[in-house]
């Protein structure tokens, strides 16, 4: 978990304070039998760590530190994309599903002025599959489960079969 406490004392102090006394309460035991930790750092010391490591963590953040950080997470891997939100309440049956890039309203725009666009619309498929899984799950629907999951899978396929949009392209061949 990581907040910039040192400088927002009261804020993220108390964020932080909350986080270590549920885990303290309700996930040490259980963290220490799975041989898993918490530990709290600033953010910036964080996202150094998330630049120079291969992974094998969660990183719990608040939710505008949550939102830039995933987004740069997700460009190293190629394009926003990609990333598809699953925000789920603690009651397991509402979550809001969404692609973390936002709107294409830049892209449109540029479309209404005549000029070629290349939009990726995984992060929107997969965001809509998530929650028509959701709805499949809370109404034990097996077939749109699988409808969904095949439907992912084929836009992995796509990708991998070397069509794919211009953000995806620049990544994998470069500008040239």
């Amino acid at each position: 978990m990581s907040t910039k406490n040192t400088i927002l004392k009261r804020y993220d102090g108390r964020f932080k304070d909350i986080f270590e006394e549920i885990y303290q309460k309700q996930y040490k035991q259980e963290f220490e039998q799975k041989n898993i930790w918490y530990e709290h750092r600033l953010i910036d010391d964080m996202v150094a760590q998330a630049l120079k490591s291969s992974g094998g963590f969660v990183w719990a953040c608040k939710n505008y530190d949550g939102d830039v950080q995933s987004d740069i997470v997700a460009q190293g891997y190629g394009s926003l994309g990609l990333m598809s939100s699953v925000l789920i309440c603690p009651d397991g049956k509402t979550i809001e599903s969404e692609a973390a890039h936002g709107t294409v309203t830049r892209h449109y725009r540029e479309h209404q002025k005549g000029k070629a666009t290349s939009t990726n619309p995984i992060a929107s498929i997969f965001a809509w599959t998530r929650g028509l899984e959701h709805r499949g799950k809370l109404d034990g629907n097996e077939e749109l489960k699988r409808w969904c999951h095949l439907l992912e899978e084929s836009c992995i396929e796509t990708v991998n079969s070397q069509k794919m949009t211009k953000d995806l392209a620049i990544c994998i061949h470069g500008l040239n």
